[in-house]
């Protein structure tokens, strides 16, 4: 699968709906076939799962052991709230009201791509998690890739 790139604003209506920006939509059209949204793990967001991707994770979720209590807990809360979406004929993605309120969503939105997958924010929130100066870009960097020795290759 192509990498999704991006960041991109936009607005949510009162019946959780959102026009996809056109630069954004034609990528998402090139990954076809449907798409999850989700809680993120992590942060306040939501998350747009391509339906191939998911159905990736879906793989490695069952290779778990669903006798091992923690591994049933984690499967159980990695599904909760969970939806099949589509884009519709208007170019506009609908969000559940449980997953707007989950991820404190008021009018302003932000799309922010995630290599394989895209982070739906509401923007205040977007703004204040990148550009939080406790951490420091520079060492996580280094932390995170420092070791990986191809970098550009």
């Amino acid at each position: 699968m192509q990498p999704i790139v991006g960041t991109y604003e936009c607005k949510i209506d009162t019946k959780g709906r959102v026009l996809i920006p056109a630069a954004l939509k034609k990528q998402l059209i090139s990954v076809g076939d449907g798409f999850i949204l989700k809680r993120s793990v992590y942060e306040k967001c939501v998350e747009l799962w391509p339906m191939n991707e998911w159905n990736k994770m879906l793989e490695k979720l069952n290779e778990l052991n669903r006798f091992n209590r923690k591994a049933d807990t984690f499967i159980r809360k990695f599904m909760a709230g969970v939806k099949i979406v589509d884009i519709d004929d208007a170019g506009r993605l609908q969000i559940s009201k449980d997953l707007v309120e989950f991820a404190n969503i008021s009018k302003d939105v932000v799309f922010s791509s995630k290599i394989n997958l895209i982070e739906i924010w509401d923007k205040d929130l977007y703004e204040q998690i990148v550009n939080d100066e406790e951490i420091d870009f520079g060492d996580l960097a280094e932390e995170v890739m420092g070791s990986i020795n191809n970098y550009g290759a």
